[in-house]
């Protein structure tokens, strides 16, 4: 990498990088283990990338770790998905004190279970002073559902006489999605060969680079999150400009 300015090095950097975490179930099918397996390797990638974030000046992290459409899978693979949720939760808070990072959830997650969803909300209380990095978790996510509950929440407001239906527009609708104090995301990363977003953060991806690997996401360490990154540095991003 050529040496230049600090704010041509910086702007090199995503501020916000996104990631749909794809081939869990795969990557144990391929070794002959259980799907479950996989995400619990898949558990180790997520520490990987939070540390890797840190190294490289990343402040925002956003994982894509359960869908809406997600409930429909096997009661016991969802069981076991609550289940390493729960332990990341505990045995990563660590990891998240040491190097003062605030944890966030998005998604409608009082539809997780109430073990789960309190502790949870313990984390994300225990983080919400740290402003070195920010990891937000979506958690019974769909980016159809977030714009249709922020269309509702306006909804709502509009009845109450608080907006007027013609002063609704794009600023409107960003103020009431899950967390519209997060920049939209510079980056989506997905893993395993998919090339498609699959209902995540239809809204806030609008202008976002999207970065497809066949690596599987077990398998997506910190060498292939560099990767990533500096591909995206030698994209030029015009918003709609000619360039």
């Amino acid at each position: 990498m050529s040496e230049g300015s600090s704010s041509e090095v910086k702007s090199m950097i995503p501020r916000h990088v996104a990631v749909i975490m794809d081939g869990n179930g795969r990557w144990a099918k391929s070794r002959g283990l259980p799907r479950i397996k996989g995400h619990h390797e898949g558990a180790n990638s997520v520490t990987a990338i939070v540390k890797a974030c840190r190294k490289l000046g990343i402040e925002y992290l956003t994982l894509y770790a359960f869908s809406v459409e997600n409930w429909v899978r096997p009661k016991d693979e969802i069981r076991g998905l609550m289940g390493i949720l729960r332990s990341f939760l505990k045995n990563q808070e660590k990891l998240l004190h040491e190097n003062e990072v605030r944890l966030r959830a998005i998604g409608r997650i009082t539809d997780l279970p109430a073990n789960l969803h309190d502790e949870l909300l313990r984390v994300i209380a225990a983080t919400k002073d740290y402003d070195k990095g920010n990891l937000t978790v979506a958690l019974s996510y769909g980016g159809r559902t977030e714009i249709a509950d922020a269309v509702s929440r306006i909804a709502l407001r509009v009845r109450a006489g608080e907006i007027e239906p013609q002063e609704i527009d794009e600023s409107t609708v960003a103020a009431h999605l899950y967390a519209p104090e997060l920049p939209d995301p510079d980056l989506m990363i997905r893993t395993s060969g998919e090339q498609r977003i699959s209902n995540f953060l239809l809204w806030e991806l609008s202008y976002a680079e999207l970065y497809f690997t066949d690596v599987l996401w077990p398998d997506f360490r910190e060498e292939e999150f560099r990767k990533a990154i500096e591909i995206f540095g030698k994209r030029q991003r015009r918003f709609g400009d000619i360039g």
